[in-house]
């Protein structure tokens, strides 16, 4: 899988592919997209990396591995693309997002907004096998996307890291708290978002952490044509 970032993510996702564990996820996935369907498309498995580069993140949220269903994964944790059905865990983020700021659900799941304004959306596994969600899982990803953020603790500038769920809280060790702010909560999925996601207000509180660190805001508003 060549790395095709062109951004300042590009030395440092090049750095973390010297590894024996990337050279042995590169085959794997040689074989996986040669004999399987594998979302994302292989030109769209850098998209975060690509639309939110380094200098310019500041908030992080981390999914778990992209979605399994056609043509619903393009690189983005939590979004898909335009004209496809919103998945219930985005169906929550968004009316997480209306009680929080009173913005109301466009009728698409495309966040290309949200990562052109510094929110990196980033899933801990890059692939995944059609039908299988996990599938991908314990592959390498996961050396490499950690290596993403440990390197995202290395800026000075104040980043949110927004983490729902078990596997993303396990990220907290590569945050150094006293530079940067996490914000935890419950998966924004069906089976997990009564148990305190839904009230969390994940966004006006990243905000307010921006701000008090002298940043911009994000605006949270999608736009309802993409």
């Amino acid at each position: 899988m060549s790395i095709s970032i062109h951004n300042h993510w590009e030395p440092i996702i090049k750095k973390a592919a010297q590894t024996p564990t990337y050279q042995n996820l590169r085959k794997f996935l040689k074989k996986e997209y040669s004999n399987y369907t594998i979302f994302p498309e292989k030109d769209n498995i850098w998209t975060a990396f690509q639309w939110t580069d380094y200098e310019d993140v500041k908030v992080v949220i981390l999914g778990q591995d992209p979605y399994h269903g056609e043509g619903q994964a393009h690189g983005l944790s939590f979004s898909v693309q335009p004209q496809v059905k919103i998945p219930p865990s985005l169906k929550n983020i968004y009316k997480e997002l209306e009680d929080d700021l009173g913005i109301p659900p466009v009728s698409h799941g495309y966040l290309k907004s949200w990562a052109e304004q510094g929110v990196f959306l980033l899933n801990a596994v890059l692939t995944v096998r059609e039908g299988q969600a996990n599938s991908h899982r314990g592959k390498g990803w996961e050396e490499l996307t950690d290596f993403a953020i440990a390197s995202l603790n290395e800026r000075k500038e104040p980043i949110v890291f927004i983490l729902w769920g078990a596997s993303a809280r396990k990220k907290q060790a590569l945050i150094d708290t006293t530079k940067h702010y996490i914000l935890t909560s419950p998966h924004p999925s069906p089976l997990s978002a009564y148990r305190g996601f839904f009230g969390s207000k994940p966004f006006s509180k990243a905000n307010e952490l921006l701000i008090a660190s002298g940043q911009e805001p994000i605006d949270w508003q999608l736009p309802e044509k993409v």
